[in-house]
């Protein structure tokens, strides 16, 4: 079969496009960026999803037998709404399908798009899912509940919050989760696109995994498929501090919870497994099996750097932000002054050197609590400023190298830090 993917450089996406491939399938991938894959079955089509038209889309579905859109997002943001992405896109993509005469048709929705939502994401959904069942195609929907994959965003942070030395849960842990592996919901996904002719036809399919658990139960069975002994105390979160969480989330880019996922939590994402059993033709994998004994060790480490790496930013914070303090408030002055003589500044600019260095301090330290695209200059410019500071003392001021608080030998594991942040901090993508 020729298959045209949508959100093929998706966590999901990247996976079924693997799974096409391997079943000796061409593939096209239509979206802004090509797919990370060298084969010569996989073509792109460089389109924008959000605003190509139904005559556009036609004109490409030609010689195509099925077409599969994986496109969505969780959270909007400027540019990118559920709208846009889960209604107006699909609706334009689905009629072209049904012009077209395209023989297959596979819709990926999520768990809980159905109508008795109540969130944007899940009745932007719902929206495009029923339009998609009103046309005259032979077309299916799939809703996946959480899908794990240690690479995945979601189940990454799953897996750090699992790792914790504290065990952490929100409310209690008792909400209702049923997690499917990735691999299992690529594999049914490529089931739904080869079923046989109206095998299909106006059918919704969960891809959960073979029983619901609490959220406790899920965080608890991570951390043991990582290695980690069970956890020394287990802190549960009180649900007005998880509302406030929550309404701060909406407020951040990046937040691992925002109202509308805690709303999805709270709410319950299970469902019967026997439907998507009968696809597979085998029960979908366990958590206790999402992690294979062979990637125990990296899906730990990872897990681990997900809490101490803030750690040791939050330490950095709290360093550059204390020293700019004690500099102004806490240190005398005139102590101050005859250091900053010593090292070679002037009298007169000596009170502008003090507040400059104590507020560049903290202003390095502010940035440090905040997380942007381009961070890695920051640690760049702390490590430059530390081995600055170090020359001139060293030059200047040698008697602190053998001071017996070492406040020169404290350098080296700070820059070691900065080091590492560094090289760990993720490249922005294009």
């Amino acid at each position: 079969m020729k298959i045209l993917l949508t959100g093929a450089t998706g966590f999901l996406g990247s996976r079924l496009l693997r799974e096409l491939l391997a079943a000796g399938h061409r593939v096209v991938c239509a979206g802004r960026r090509p797919p990370s894959i060298d084969d010569a079955r996989c073509g792109w089509l460089k389109l924008d999803f959000a605003s190509t038209p139904a005559p556009v889309w036609r004109a490409h579905l030609q010689d195509i037998d099925a077409v599969v859109n994986l496109v969505g997002i969780f959270k909007e943001s400027a540019g990118a709404s559920f709208d846009a992405l889960h209604v107006q896109g699909p609706r334009a993509l689905f009629e072209a399908c049904a012009s077209a005469g395209v023989k297959r048709v596979v819709q990926v929705s999520a768990l809980g798009a159905n109508s008795r939502a109540e969130t944007p994401y899940h009745l932007s959904k719902y929206e495009a899912d029923r339009h998609l069942l009103s046309l005259p195609l032979d077309a299916g929907v799939a809703q996946p509940s959480l899908v794990f994959g240690p690479d995945g965003a979601s189940a990454q942070r799953f897996l750090m919050l699992a790792a914790l030395p504290v065990l952490p849960l929100p409310a209690g842990g008792r909400q209702r989760i049923q997690p499917i592996h990735v691999d299992d919901a690529a594999e049914a996904l490529r089931e739904m696109i080869e079923a046989p002719a109206g095998r299909l036809r106006g059918r919704r399919l969960a891809l959960v995994g073979p029983e619901p658990l609490t959220l406790r139960d899920y965080l608890l069975a991570l951390r043991s498929g990582m290695g980690l002994p069970a956890p020394v105390l287990k802190l549960s979160a009180p649900e007005p501090l998880m509302r406030l969480l929550a309404w701060l989330g909406d407020h951040q880019r990046n937040a691992m919870l925002d109202r509308a996922s805690w709303s999805m939590l709270e709410r319950g994402n299970t469902t019967d497994a026997a439907p998507l059993a009968a696809v597979l033709a085998r029960q979908p994998r366990p958590v206790e099996e999402f992690i294979a004994p062979e990637q125990r060790e990296a899906v730990r480490t990872l897990a681990l750097l997900g809490w101490l790496l803030p750690l040791a930013r939050l330490s950095l914070a709290v360093v550059w932000i204390a020293t700019a303090v004690v500099s102004l408030f806490g240190f005398p002055v005139e102590q101050s002054y005859e250091l900053l003589g010593r090292a070679g500044v002037p009298a007169d600019l000596r009170p502008a050197a003090l507040w400059g260095a104590a507020l560049l301090d903290l202003a390095l330290g502010l940035l440090t609590l905040f997380s942007f695209r381009q961070r890695r200059w920051l640690w760049l410019a702390q490590g430059a400023l530390m081995l600055f500071y170090s020359a001139v003392i060293a030059l200047k001021l040698p008697e602190f190298w053998l001071h017996p608080y070492g406040p020169m030998l404290k350098n080296l594991p700070m820059l070691a830090l900065l080091a590492i942040l560094w090289r760990l901090e993720p490249r922005p993508r294009a």
